[in-house]
């Protein structure tokens, strides 16, 4: 395995950077608002899963009535 000078490496480094393909400011607000609609959107599904396996739980073992 050949070794390189840390200069040599910082050189590679921002070579390979400068080929990332960055977002824009408008696709990465985009991006956030799709991630917190989708959590909003996951927390109420398992919310209602929740609510509905308790309620057959209570039912099955006669709790809570």
């Amino acid at each position: 395995m050949a070794k390189t000078s840390p200069a040599q490496f910082i050189r590679e480094v921002r070579q390979e950077a400068n080929k990332v393909t960055w977002p824009t400011r408008k696709e990465t607000g985009i991006t956030t608002m799709m991630v917190f609609l989708m959590v909003f959107v996951a927390a109420i599904f398992f919310f209602l899963v929740d609510n509905v396996a308790s309620g057959a739980i209570k039912l099955i073992l006669g709790i809570g009535s």
